[in-house]
């Protein structure tokens, strides 16, 4: 499954998501991108934020009326932290939506290619030769998070991936396909990928270069490539 894409700020790109046209042969199995309000409630934790800031209000109004105040100066002590409540609920929305925006995942026969980034674009390239499997993360009505466990020699610094990565993997960093609508499908598709790509005899393509050709931030050569 596909859907088509339309990112104004990236119309260079020869599709969405990929700074080159797939090579002959390659053929692209599925591209989306995250739902920003999945990002926001279970990346980003937006209900654990609003949880507080609710406990926080009605703290404040007890500890008044409990200090003998009236109703009225109870609910002006509370009503300060509103504000403050609404900016920070509204800047991881409004994180959530610029991250979701700014990213396209592209799973093809031969590779993962993650597009991510708000300010500095970056584009991994992540051949599935180089991944040990990956793993769903189900969230209701069929969305969730997949992570993908790369080699052990392969290694990606977590704040380039974050917040596509799975958290608290520090020293073993798995890029993660965050926040998407459609996860179980997505999950089957690449798992079909990567079987394929087992049983398949090793081949080299133009978007696999050479260890001499590689960029120095990931262990192996194939994995990024800045857009």
């Amino acid at each position: 499954m596909s859907r088509s894409l339309h990112v104004s700020e990236h119309d260079d790109e020869a599709e969405p998501g990929l700074p080159a046209p797939l090579p002959a042969g390659e053929r692209l199995l599925w591209r989306g991108r995250p739902d920003w309000r999945l990002l926001a409630r279970h990346g980003f934790h937006w209900r654990w934020f609003a949880l507080y800031f609710a406990v926080l209000v009605l703290w404040r109004g007890a500890s008044s009326l409990l200090d003998g105040v009236g109703v009225l100066t109870a609910l002006a002590t509370s009503v300060w932290t509103l504000p403050l409540a609404a900016l920070a609920l509204g800047f991881i929305s409004g994180l959530a939506w610029l991250v979701a925006r700014n990213t396209v995942y592209t799973l093809t026969d031969r590779r993962i290619v993650m597009r991510v980034g708000i300010v500095l674009t970056v584009t991994f390239n992540l051949p599935l030769r180089r991944i040990d499997t990956a793993r769903l993360h189900p969230l209701p009505n069929g969305a969730g998070d997949v992570a993908l466990v790369l080699h052990a020699d392969d290694r990606i610094g977590y704040l380039h991936l974050w917040p596509h990565v799975r958290p608290f993997r520090f020293n073993r960093t798995e890029p993660m396909l965050c926040a998407l609508p459609d996860a179980a499908n997505v999950a089957r598709l690449l798992g079909d990928a990567l079987a394929q790509s087992a049983a398949a005899p090793a081949r080299t393509t133009a978007t696999e270069p050479p260890a001499r050709q590689a960029h120095a931030a990931p262990a192996h050569p194939d994995m990024a490539r800045a857009a």
